[in-house]
């Protein structure tokens, strides 16, 4: 998949098959829109393209008016939406900024300057709920009226069900705030997994004898957090089980490095040998959060620190212990 910053650049198709939307996790019911988007885009022997935000227009209005906590909490990082556009299939992905500009643009002028002028859409699928240009002024109606009058079909996607529930980023949101890791894995139609590449910390892992692995995740705002028995890709020949706190780290003083941050802290109950103490530096590694075992705690003291991740450890060993059980009972 290609990926652009803008419009402005030679390599995009002078002509797609487009979607428009913020796609974040990438659920179930954006999988089957740009599954349709790109059999349109077949029929019509054009690309298939995704129009995406970063940041995500309700960041930008919560910045705006000062009230952060308009802002929604974010599923994926930018790395792994993209990663998951890709998975599915789509030839290209215009990201653009979310500013002032675009927020002011009215809905006949994003028609003209970004839809035709900038991508060239020769198709626009959207979903039911589609509103566009400043103060959302912009509907499906007025969209198809403007592709019937400028040469682009327009259609609109129904929602997407899953056992009678609407799926939505609102709801996965929901799901992983819950701590429900089995209904957050069946409205995205895979386990809920963060990557990037393995950053430095303090290090005060490997000094109370649980060693991690550190990702940032890139939001303020993480939908999900606390502790969680996970799943390592890409540290050895296959997947490592182990246990990993997504958060702030309210037990470690927020002047120290990475303070502040949300990270995604793992240690691996199983560490290839073949690694070293430094060897996972740099890596692209992937995280699947499976089970939630607590939220975050603050503790007094780096012994009582110590001996809570002893006790995590214990809980992650234990829930894939069961699960394997169970697994091998299924087999039967």
């Amino acid at each position: 998949m290609q990926i652009f910053r803008g419009f402005h650049h030679p390599g995009i198709a002078p002509a797609c098959a487009l979607t428009i939307g913020n796609f974040d996790g990438v659920h179930r019911g954006h999988q089957a829109m740009l599954a349709l988007l790109n059999n349109e885009a077949r029929h019509r022997n054009v690309p298939s393209c995704v129009l995406t935000f970063e940041p995500h227009p309700r960041d930008y209005f919560a910045a705006v008016a000062r009230k952060p906590e308009l802002a929604p909490a974010r599923i994926a990082t930018l790395r792994d939406k993209l990663t998951e556009l890709a998975r599915c299939g789509v030839d290209q992905c215009v990201v653009l900024p979310f500013d002032a500009r675009l927020s002011s643009q009215v809905p006949d002028a994003f028609i003209d300057n970004v839809l035709v002028g900038g991508l060239g859409a020769k198709y626009v699928l959207v979903g039911d709920d589609f509103r566009f240009g400043a103060k959302r002024a912009g509907d499906y109606a007025m969209l198809d009226a403007a592709g019937q009058a400028k040469g682009f079909d327009v259609a609109r996607m129904n929602s997407y069900e899953v056992h009678g529930l609407r799926v939505s980023s609102s709801a996965v949101r929901d799901a992983l705030g819950r701590g429900d890791m089995d209904g957050v894995a069946a409205l995205l139609g895979r386990p809920y997994s963060i990557s990037g590449h393995v950053v430095h910390g303090r290090k005060l892992g490997r000094q109370l004898g649980f060693k991690t692995v550190n990702l940032r995740f890139s939001h303020w705002k993480p939908a999900a957090s606390g502790i969680f028995a996970v799943q390592v890709d890409g540290l050895g020949d296959g997947p490592l089980p182990g246990v990993a706190n997504l958060g702030i780290r309210p037990s470690i003083d927020p002047a120290d490095v990475n303070g502040g941050r949300v990270l995604l802290e793992t240690h691996c109950l199983e560490w290839p040998a073949s690694l070293g103490e430094e060897g996972a530096y740099g890596k692209i590694i992937s995280v699947e959060l499976l089970h939630k075992l607590h939220d975050e705690l603050k503790y007094d003291s780096l012994d009582a620190l110590k001996a809570g991740i002893a006790r995590d450890c214990e809980e992650a060993r234990a829930f894939f212990a069961s699960t394997r059980r169970q697994t091998t009972r299924d087999r039967i």
